[in-house]
């Protein structure tokens, strides 16, 4: 496992991928409403991050058609914008990555759809966003991964939810996906000790029912196998020698 080490200037190159990511989140957070189509969501997304001079980092990335991945209700990640509408109650994760100056920013926000959204949605999505939180209280210098691991599943299963295993987060730089991987849920093994410079999309998936899941036959969009809700959460985040940098937070 080779873990890139980032300097001054690489974070912030990957600070202004990141803060492109970010804006792009402020952006469809207005445009989410019922009647919206994934694909409408996809290109406002796709044209913003152009704007700025950047690319989407998932188009074409191993044959993948869109700019943002979108997942609606069980579906947990990597589902594919198309012409399905958004309904009054549903809840949409969204994946977003952007690539400028050689440097990737990558983060995931799940979002509730109209005003109708089900009490247990809501706390789904609240929980993972926190797990998050909770998770990078220790990405720290000197600290082991599996603390990471460890704090988010911890989390995630005090309020009867799971942790999607069948896919996990990733350091992150010049490449989308570089070492580490990241689970978030508890390992046998320490894993690598964290140090600064370190960069990490921590990104925790979070079932409402079972962790198992299910590849649909486009190859890509990953459902939850007992089709029970599904909510995603991620930043790309910087180890220091103090606290750790969100770089995908405004």
């Amino acid at each position: 496992m080779a873990i890139l080490i980032k300097g001054g200037q690489q974070i912030e190159k990957m600070k202004i991928a990141s803060s492109i990511v970010a804006e792009a989140f402020e952006l469809l957070e207005k445009e989410i409403r019922p009647g919206v189509t994934t694909k409408e969501l996809d290109t406002i997304a796709e044209e913003f991050i152009l704007s700025k001079g950047a690319v989407p980092s998932f188009k074409g990335y191993n044959g993948y058609p869109a700019s943002i991945c979108t997942a609606i209700n069980e579906e947990v990640i990597h589902g594919i914008p198309g012409l399905k509408k958004l309904k009054d109650g549903d809840i949409i994760g969204i994946d977003i990555g952007a690539y400028i100056n050689g440097y990737h920013g990558d983060a995931a926000r799940t979002f509730p759809v109209g005003e109708n959204v089900p009490d247990n949605a809501m706390k789904l999505i609240e929980v993972t966003k926190q797990s998050f939180f909770e998770g990078v209280k220790h990405a720290k210098d000197g600290s082991h991964l599996f603390e990471i691991s460890e704090a988010i599943e911890d989390y995630v299963t005090s309020f009867g939810f799971s942790c999607v295993r069948d896919f996990v987060g990733h350091g992150i730089g010049k490449s989308m996906h570089e070492d580490p991987q990241i689970p978030h849920y508890k390992q046998k093994k320490r894993g690598p000790k964290l140090c600064k410079g370190m960069a990490l999309a921590i990104e925790p998936m979070v079932n409402e029912g079972v962790y198992n899941v299910i590849i649909l036959a486009d190859g890509w969009t990953v459902i939850t196998k007992d089709k029970k809700l599904s909510a995603h959460y991620e930043n790309t985040v910087v180890i220091t020698d103090g606290e750790p940098l969100i770089l995908t937070l405004r």
